[in-house]
C-alpha cells in the first residue's frame, strides 16, 4: 500500500508557495477582481496562486493530471490533484482572514478517484491541516511540529455544535425547513462557512457540519482530513467521499442524524 508521504512533503511545499503569493496581495488596495460567468468572484491571486501551484506540479509530478477551480483539467491517469487556491474569495477580497488554499491527491480506485492527500492551509489565520491516507490527520506550523487530530466523541444531538455557511442555498433546494429543524435540536450553531467547519469537526471543537451545494475542489481535500481524523464525510445522499456536489461531515456518531434532518423535504 503506498504510503503518500512524499506526496503529502509536495504538497506542504505547494501551500508555503501559495500562501507567501496569497497573503503578499491581501488587503492589497489595487486588488484586481473580477466575476466569473456563475457569478462569483475571482481575483488576481486566486489565478496566480493555481498558477504557481500548476508550475511547481508540472515540474515534480510532470505525469500527474491536474484539476483547478480557475483553470480545468489538464492531464489525464490515474493520479489527479485537486486544487482550489482560495476558497473563500469572497472573505479574501473583503480583507476577512478567514480563507485557505486547499491541495488534494487523488487516486483511481474502486468507485472512481478517492482523496489519499490533503493539505488545508489558512495563513492569515496561522493556521495549516493536512492528512495523508493511514496516517492519520494533523494540525501545526509544520510536519513536525503538529498535533494529531481526532473528532469528539458527542453522541447526542442536545450536546452538539453544528456549522454551516448560510441560509440560502437550503431554502434553494427545499431542505430550509429541516435544516431549521436541525437547528431548533443542536446546543448550538454558528455559519462559520468554507473549509473552517470541516476543519474544526477533524479537531473535535465542532461535532457536524453540511453544506447544500459544493464542487469538488471545495471538497477534496477537506473529506480526508475529516476522515482521517475518525469522522465521516459525506453527501446528503450518504455517499462517502466528495462526490455528490454538496457535504456533510460529523463525528460519525451524528451522522445519520444529521443527514435525517437535512434530507426532510416539504
Amino acid at each position: 500500500m503506498p504510503d503518500y508521504l512524499d506526496d503529502l512533503r509536495l504538497a506542504h511545499v505547494l501551500a508555503d508557495a501559495a500562501d507567501a503569493a496569497t497573503m503578499d496581495r491581501f488587503k492589497a488596495l489595487d486588488l484586481k477582481v473580477e466575476t466569473k460567468p456563475d457569478m462569483t468572484p475571482v481575483s488576481e491571486a486566486d489565478k496566480a496562486a493555481e498558477e504557481l501551484i500548476r508550475g511547481h506540479l508540472g515540474r515534480a509530478r510532470p505525469r500527474d493530471a491536474i484539476l483547478g477551480e480557475e483553470y480545468g483539467v489538464e492531464g489525464t491517469g490515474p493520479r489527479r490533484w485537486v486544487i482550489d487556491p482560495i476558497d473563500g474569495t469572497k472573505n479574501y477580497v473583503r480583507g476577512v482572514p478567514v480563507w485557505a488554499t486547499l491541495i488534494s491527491l487523488m487516486e483511481a480506485g474502486e468507485g472512481g478517484f478517492q482523496p489519499v492527500v490533503g493539505v488545508v492551509s489558512a495563513p492569515a489565520l496561522g493556521r495549516r491541516w493536512w492528512a495523508a491516507q493511514g496516517h492519520g490527520a494533523y494540525s501545526g506550523r509544520s510536519l513536525t511540529k503538529a498535533s494529531r487530530l481526532q473528532v469528539s466523541r458527542v453522541s447526542k444531538l442536545s450536546d452538539a455544535s453544528f456549522a454551516y455557511s448560510s441560509l440560502s442555498g437550503w431554502e434553494e433546494q427545499g431542505r430550509l425547513d429541516g435544516f431549521l429543524d436541525l437547528t431548533r435540536e443542536v446546543w448550538r450553531t454558528r455559519a462559520y462557512g468554507d473549509f473552517w467547519p470541516y476543519m474544526m469537526v477533524a479537531e473535535g471543537a465542532v461535532d457536524m457540519c453540511a453544506e447544500p451545494e459544493l464542487s469538488l475542489w471545495d471538497m477534496a481535500a477537506t473529506a480526508i482530513v475529516v476522515t482521517e481524523a475518525g469522522g465521516t464525510f459525506t453527501g446528503l445522499d450518504a455517499r462517502p467521499g466528495p462526490h455528490s456536489g454538496n457535504a456533510a461531515a460529523s463525528n460519525g456518531l451524528l451522522h445519520d442524524e444529521l443527514l435525517g434532518y437535512l434530507n426532510q423535504r416539504y
